[in-house]
């Protein structure tokens, strides 16, 4: 009863009333403050939240090109692509990187290879959200375990792209080289060239050696970009807008397939190389080196085990032997020696010398021996071709001196590297006093001339310097660049004649007396390849040489049986035919393989009579 008394209630309801109406302010405020937040970001702001949210949904996506294709002159395909799928991560999108690939290996199963290369590939310089192969060649059971466990796996994806593969195998390996992953070193090679930089923007390989390396330009194409809607996850959704890349250009190589395989197929077992040149163009119908490789194996990574198994092997099979390897010239220098004697006034076809099997210098006590340790008796300039006679050929070099020698034999391209794409060729060795003076801190003495006179001592050349000037004289001293370019997207190319002039003889009758003797040598009675008499089912020019390894003490005889192997002689042979009308110009080396008329000049014969049979068919 009291406590009633004492409540003032109308001044309870004035509190209330005001408390309500301070709340209602309150709560208006709020309110109001909300509204003009919504109005700002749905008005004001929406621009840059839509640019946001696109670019959470929508990304600008490069498109890589398709290579182009490598076809031989008849159109067989040497370098295609084939569809592959690698299983991909993005590292920046998974959660935990090392539970997904242990969630990998035990789905799928990633090799510690595969896993190695994976972090190597982690640890190049990369565009950001940029995928990284952990595992090429996935099967149709892997791909759908992938698939299936897709939820689990953010950032993981398998890419279906087209991979470079060499149908030809081994037998083009050198000549056509091959494509790789971009390595660090090619990335930071591009990366300062910002037209490169976007080119290769979505490639994975490049052209690491060969033709592959030396066309890259033309083969890569250009890349294209799509527009694409993806989930939070980064999953494509759908693809908005495209721009296709434009493909690579597809090359036609002047290489003729049937020849090179058949090269492969006679030099099978041994170790050497085989150069054959279309003597009317300078195309390079076959260029082959033995032993070769896999060119495959690069093509996605090759492993350390299997690369060290190459380049620990003896036989040194990633070296192209036809373009690389210098061997001294022998006695398929004789017809050049021959031809710069004339020119010299040096000799002539009727200068006869009687040969005891040795020559001997003014003043020297040195005897110079010829191969044939009886002597040839009288030879003129004709039988000492026909029947390689080493003391002849030591006294027209010496008459002629090195100062008219070397340059004439330049004319040819020895020591000059005159390929146009041949990415391997080097310019072997044509010395004078000049080189020596420089390289060997010593003058030039008449043996070393002496032993030129032979294709000996410090004179080197390569296969496809051999079978270059063998086209030169085959073509009576017209030059043709030797190329393997035949033609873009089957439109033929013009090719340059070169930084070199026609060889002109005081007397053009000269080549073809030449020529004949060259003959000769297959068809004369005592000539050096007349094992081929058999198999000749077209006229053919040639000589042989037979290349010392090591050094036969004065006095003393080759012999075979008493060397190792690999100290045995090396075996040339270079020719051409038809000799009325040469078409094709060939160069073989068989390292070590002594007797160059049973072993090189074979090979070379068959490679001819391929050719010309299917011309004449």
């Amino acid at each position: 009863m009291w406590e009633q008394s004492f409540r003032d209630k109308s001044f309870e309801r004035r509190l209330f009333r005001a408390r309500a109406i301070v709340a209602a302010i309150i709560v208006l405020i709020a309110l109001g403050g909300l509204t003009w937040r919504m109005v700002y970001l749905q008005v004001e702001l929406h621009e840059k939240y839509k640019d946001l949210s696109d670019n959470n949904r929508v990304q600008i996506r490069p498109v890589g090109p398709n290579r182009g294709l490598i076809y031989d002159r008849n159109g067989v395909l040497l370098a295609e692509n084939i569809p592959y799928y690698s299983l991909t991560i993005v590292p920046e999108r998974t959660r935990d990187l090392e539970e997904t690939l242990q969630f990998l290996n035990d789905l799928v199963g990633v090799s510690e290879r595969d896993r190695e290369q994976f972090e190597k590939r982690l640890s190049y310089r990369r565009r950001p959200f940029e995928p990284v192969v952990l595992r090429h060649k996935l099967s149709e059971e892997e791909i759908a375990a992938v698939a299936v466990n897709r939820y689990y796996l953010p950032g993981v994806d398998v890419e279906a792209q087209l991979v470079r593969h060499y149908p030809q195998g081994k037998a083009f390996a050198h000549v056509l080289g091959y494509v790789g992953r971009i390595n660090q070193m090619d990335q930071e090679k591009l990366e300062q060239d910002e037209e490169n930089k976007r080119r290769y923007s979505a490639t994975q390989y490049i052209g690491k050696t060969g033709i592959e390396r030396r066309y890259e330009h033309l083969l890569h194409g250009n890349v294209g970009y799509e527009k694409v809607e993806t989930n939070a996850r980064g999953r494509l959704l759908r693809t908005l807008e495209r721009q296709n890349p434009e493909p690579g250009t597809d090359l036609t190589l002047h290489l003729d397939s049937r020849l090179q395989l058949l090269a492969a197929e006679l030099m099978e077992g041994r170790r050497g190389a085989v150069v054959a040149i279309e003597v009317e163009t300078g195309g390079i119908l076959a260029h082959f080196s033995n032993p070769s490789f896999d060119p495959n194996a690069f093509v996605t990574g090759i492993s350390y085990a299997d690369y060290g198994l190459l380049n620990n092997d003896p036989d040194k099979p990633l070296i192209d032997r036809a373009g690389y390897g210098t061997y001294p010239p022998a006695s398929t220098l004789k017809p050049f020696i021959g031809l710069a004697a004339l020119q010299a006034g040096a000799t002539s076809w009727n200068y006869r010398i009687k040969d005891p099997g040795w020559y001997q210098l003014e003043n020297d006590e040195r005897f110079y021996r010829d191969w044939k340790r009886e002597g040839h008796g009288t030879v003129d300039l004709e039988a000492a071709v026909v029947e390689s006679c080493d003391t002849y050929f030591y006294d027209i070099a010496v008459r002629t001196g090195i100062d008219r020698l070397t340059p004439f034999l330049g004319k040819f391209g020895f020591g000059r590297d005159m390929s146009l794409d041949v990415i391997t060729a080097t310019s072997g060795l044509l010395p004078d006093k000049e080189w020596k003076r420089a390289y060997r801190r010593s003058a030039w003495y008449p043996g070393d001339t002496v032993n030129l006179g032979i294709g000996q001592g410090f004179m080197l050349v390569t296969p496809l310097q051999m079978a270059t000037a063998t086209a030169v004289l085959a073509n009576r001293g017209k030059w043709q660049v030797p190329h393997l370019l035949l033609a873009e997207n089957d439109e033929p190319i013009a090719i340059e004649h070169g930084p070199i002039d026609d060889i002109q003889l005081n007397d053009e009758r000269n080549w073809d007396r030449m020529f004949t003797a060259m003959e000769h040598v297959i068809t004369g009675r005592h000539g050096t390849a007349r094992s081929l008499l058999k198999n000749l089912r077209f006229p053919i020019a040639g000589k042989t040489g037979t290349a010392q390894v090591v050094s036969i003490p004065q006095g003393e005889k080759y012999d075979s049986e008493a060397l190792k192997e690999r100290q045995r002689d090396h075996a040339w042979f270079m020719g051409f035919g038809p000799v009325e009308n040469p078409q094709i110009a060939v160069a073989v080396l068989v390292e070590n393989g002594e007797s160059s008329g049973r072993t090189a000049a074979p090979i070379a014969q068959a490679l001819i009579n391929e050719y010309l049979g299917g011309a004449e068919g």
